[in-house]
């Protein structure tokens, strides 16, 4: 009897292992999925969005930018909004151009030409492991990549070398 009931904590708590693990998995998965979908539609329709990502609030949201005043977010702009969770948490927000911030407000806008920044956006799971989601300039691909890798930058133009 106690061997079945060792048996049963362990699968409960492998179990519970698992719901955390896709739980984070399915936060972050629901977050790259509105970036991608943020950068498909701005190279099919050539129209504008972005995506917020309020880091005290632990939410983000895409957004179809209709009008020329960017801090006013109109209700029927909004496509995608989420919320993350304890088991998966926005760190902090770096931008290839230095910017950081790790409170308030970090927007990622994407038009017909690609994302106007790359960065990255560093997530903690519920064991406190970074994880990173990368956005490119270069590509339209949001990928997310384990640990927080250093960012790539652009060179500034006394940075080339000249021929």
């Amino acid at each position: 009897m106690s061997f079945l009931s060792l048996f049963i904590l362990m699968a409960m708590v492998d179990l519970s292992g698992r719901l955390r693990r896709s739980t984070f998995e399915a936060q972050v998965q629901g977050f790259i999925s509105a970036m991608q979908m943020a950068a498909s539609g701005a190279a099919e329709t050539g129209r504008r969005y972005e995506v917020i990502i309020d880091i005290g609030e632990q939410t983000y949201l895409l957004r179809q930018i209709t009008g020329s005043n960017l801090a006013e977010v109109l209700d029927e702009e909004i496509i995608v909004a989420g919320q993350f969770g304890d088991s998966c948490r926005v760190s902090y927000v770096e931008f290839d151009d230095a910017d950081y911030t790790n409170e308030g407000e970090a927007k990622f806008r994407v038009g017909h030409a690609g994302w106007m920044y790359g960065g990255k956006i560093v997530f903690q799971d519920e064991d406190e492991q970074s994880h990173t989601v990368a956005v490119s300039r270069l590509t339209p691909i949001v990928q997310l990549i384990v640990g927080d890798p250093e960012l790539m930058r652009p060179k500034a133009k006394d940075e080339v070398p000249s021929f």
